[in-house]
């Protein structure tokens, strides 16, 4: 039992979103589907970042749950003998969408004209499988934390929330006993996880943010414009504080005047960028990890772009930095797209 709440008078809530992202990383990861003629297979690889709010309430004995998400996932597969890699974006997740009302986003990284034919086993195949999976997701999340905020019928004395209780009982689907186990144990494993290991580190909650900009220009291009002090000097407008011409792995920088700094950790030419990051505002000691993919196709190049370790509450924030003072900037300076 959370909470003292005598007859379940009060309004208790519990915050569920840790709990969430276990969930579906365990409901959603290897779901596959193939096509009709065997020639094109894909299959979710993982859940790259889940957002929003996730919460059971009650009062006067009625359980009811809130909840608003976005999603992303990556998926592979192939087109023949192509392989292929995307993500799968569900902009909205909530309490009163019906299975038909999700929305979709379906892109290919480095897409090309035969590549992107794997769109279409995805959209027929793979996500009706998705939709039931969120159309259940509310009914577990009620059936695994509804007792978490309330007392059992039989130690109710009031006869109006004892009713309230009963009915809202009755109306919830129920689970099998092993699927409501799995449930219980996702939700004593999945507590909130320091970014850092270290007692001396600040503690937060964290989340993720996923962002997939397009670049009208190579990989290569991009690739340099992120790690030459010269070109980063250009669309930061401000002198990076780094040793040397060009970022290497373990070396440490400073942007926008140090309101950004953090640690190179990973360098894969013209493929993969990793740093560890953070915010000045934030808690010494505190840092997020980004890695961005490049991607490129026949004309244009897609970022791949994840923070993991935002403190929650950051998100919009971080977002909006990087699609301003990022995205914006590097196509403004550099004549690299349109610039919405």
């Amino acid at each position: 039992m959370v909470v003292h709440n005598p007859n379940n008078w009060h309004y208790v809530e519990k915050n569920c979103i840790d709990w969430t992202r276990q969930y579906f990383k365990e409901k959603l990861v290897d779901l596959e589907a193939e096509s009709d003629d065997k020639s094109q297979h894909a299959k979710i690889t993982g859940v790259t970042s889940v957002e929003g709010d996730s919460i059971v309430a009650q009062k006067r004995g009625k359980v009811i749950s809130l909840f608003d998400l976005k999603l992303a996932l990556a998926y592979s597969g192939n087109v023949g003998e192509t392989s292929v890699k995307g993500s799968i974006t569900i902009p909205e997740v909530a309490y009163d969408s019906d299975e038909d009302d999700y929305q979709f986003e379906v892109s290919v990284f480095s897409e090309t004209s035969e590549n992107t034919k794997i769109k279409e086993v995805v959209k027929k195949k793979l996500i009706p499988q998705l939709r039931k999976a969120f159309a259940q997701y509310g009914k577990d999340l009620l059936s695994t934390h509804a007792s978490d905020i309330q007392l059992p019928a039989d130690q109710v004395k009031s006869e109006l929330t004892k009713a309230n209780q009963l009915k809202s009982s009755s109306s919830s689907t129920s689970v099998d006993k092993k699927q409501t186990e799995t449930s219980n144990s996702t939700t004593s494993s999945s507590q909130p996880t320091p970014t850092q290991s270290s007692s001396s580190v600040p503690k937060y909650n964290t989340s993720t943010v996923h962002l997939e900009p397009v670049f009208n220009t190579t990989a290569e291009q991009l690739y340099v414009t992120f790690l030459e002090k010269n070109r980063v000097g250009a669309w930061t407008r401000a002198n990076p504080g780094f040793n040397g011409d060009f970022l290497k792995v373990g070396d440490e920088f400073t942007l926008f005047g140090g309101n950004v700094s953090g640690k190179v950790t990973k360098l894969v030419p013209n493929e993969t960028i990793e740093q560890q990051w953070r915010l000045n505002s934030w808690k010494e000691g505190h840092y997020a990890n980004l890695t961005i993919g490049l991607h490129q196709g026949d004309s244009e190049t897609k970022l791949d772009v994840l923070f993991k370790g935002i403190p929650i509450g950051e998100e919009d924030q971080v977002r909006g930095n990087f699609e301003n003072y990022y995205v914006r900037a590097i196509k403004i300076t550099f004549g690299f797209g349109a610039v919405l």
